[in-house]
């Protein structure tokens, strides 16, 4: 009974003992992350709908579904990240070999001369065959940490490619819409260059025939040339647009298809839900979160090198003069040991490679708040924009109408001589400027519910 108590109070003291030898780490630092309850914008920014992982598909546009298709195909980023992910693997398999028995074979064939007892020469020959099994123990867990820390790493690595592939179809997407903007502001140009080309020469008529001064017909040919100015500007905007877009693709640069007109693309009601859920659905606030997992995986691993590692060992092997007989009748040769091996002094390394991995916690940790603040704010300046460029669009249609009128009563009053041609300029010049800004305001406004999508995630499903 004695002897008993006492074999258990030396158990206990040898765990006290072991447990004392891990080191002391700081904890987590506390998070000043607070989480708003609702959006500034209103919610509603459109009908019910949910966002989901072709989001781009809600456009109605099968060239730009291609387009986003090819891109999430062929895209050299894109490809690179997920590529990273063998790696990972890999190095989940190389933590995880750790925890498994290590079995080796080793074949040595010898040929020596020596001096035999009555001096002569003596010539032998010798082959030795090994077989070594190697195991450790993991008592404390740290072989296990570490494992799990690449686990981690390969689930931070499978959300850092879902964020790349994100990017990469709202840089399409977004890249699309501007250059059916392009398109629109470019058919705009050449339309109004026609009606400046007739106004031209109604102005050179009435100078002909002393209707009108020279100042009249110099007005009329500078804004003839300034609207053919717009023309190359805009192909120059449109071809690098279409480079951008097929570099984005993984293609050459050339041309793009085009489907749905600018007028025609209808963006889809996005109901952005409550902030919280957006923790749940942006892949770099998961690539973020499961980085801190990793951080204090390989800190627990760390931590623990201090403690005691339990190592055994075993092998078994033969020893002959010749193949034969090693693989039949040779001596047989065998050892069976353990082993302990604890630090005791090694100048602070052990410690200072703790305080290195717990210094990489903490900044994962201000890392994870940094990313879900600035996805906060992208949302709300998505939010944001969305409706205001809705508001100013709206504005800029009624002005499109006026000026479009103003410009109806200015060309008649000049036509038939009740004002001068500097009227039906000016009217001329701020209709085509109204009809530019529908045009841009609608194609950020399309790009806007782009960049909302990228905000709320983009509806990818990490966990996949």
């Amino acid at each position: 009974m004695r002897r008993g108590l006492g074999c258990s109070l030396a158990a206990g003291a040898a765990a006290l003992l072991l447990a004392g030898c891990r080191i002391a780490v700081p904890d987590r630092p506390v998070s000043t992350l607070e989480v708003p309850v609702a959006w500034r914008a209103p919610l509603q920014v459109g009908p019910n709908a949910a966002v989901e992982q072709g989001w781009w598909r809600a456009f109605g546009d099968p060239a730009l579904d291609a387009l986003v298709a090819q891109a999430l195909a062929r895209n050299g980023d894109l490809r690179t990240a997920r590529s990273r992910l063998l790696e990972y693997q890999a190095r989940i398999r190389v933590a995880r070999a750790a925890q498994e028995p290590n079995l080796s074979v080793s074949v040595g064939p010898t040929r020596a001369r020596s001096i035999g007892p009555l001096g002569t020469p003596v010539e032998s020959t010798a082959i030795t065959g090994n077989v070594q099994a190697a195991y450790e123990f993991d008592p404390w867990g740290r072989l296990e940490a570490a494992t799990q820390a690449a686990r981690f790493d390969l689930a931070a690595q499978q959300a850092a490619a879902d964020a790349v592939a994100l990017s990469v179809a709202a840089n399409t997407a977004s890249g699309y819409l501007n250059l059916r903007g392009l398109d629109a502001q470019l058919a705009l140009a050449r339309q109004t260059l026609a009606s400046r080309e007739q106004s031209l020469a109604l102005a050179r008529r009435q100078f002909e025939v002393g209707y009108s001064s020279r100042l009249e017909l110099s007005q009329a040919e500078a804004e003839y040339r300034n609207t053919t100015a717009v023309v190359p500007q805009l192909e120059r905007a449109i071809t690098q647009q279409e480079n951008a877009l097929n570099l984005l693709a993984g293609a050459n640069p050339g041309p793009v298809a085009r489907g749905a007109e600018l007028t025609a693309l209808r963006p889809p009601g996005i109901a952005p839900g409550l902030p919280s859920e957006l923790l749940r659905r942006r892949p770099d606030i998961a690539q973020a979160e499961r980085t801190v997992a990793a951080a204090d995986a390989s800190l627990a691993a760390a931590r623990d090198q201090m403690l005691p590692s339990l190592r055994l060992t075993a092998s078994v092997g033969g020893y002959a003069h010749n193949l034969p007989d090693l693989l039949g009748a040779g001596t047989t040769l065998w050892s069976v040991g353990g082993s302990v091996l604890a630090p005791i002094f090694d100048a602070g390394r052990l410690r200072a490679q703790a305080e290195i991995s717990a210094s990489l916690r903490d900044r994962a940790v201000f890392a994870y708040e940094s990313v879900v603040r600035n996805a906060f704010a992208e949302t709300e300046n998505g939010l944001s924009s969305v409706q205001r460029l809705r508001e100013q669009l709206e504005q800029a249609e009624a002005r499109r109408v006026a000026t479009a009128e103003v410009l109806r009563i200015a060309h008649n009053r000049y036509r038939n001589g009740y004002s001068s041609y500097l009227e039906e300029l000016d009217a001329q010049r701020n209709a085509f400027s109204a009809e530019t800004s529908v045009l841009q305001l609608r194609a950020s406004w399309l790009q806007a519910h782009v960049d909302l999508y990228r905000a709320l995630g983009g509806g990818w499903n990490v966990a996949s």
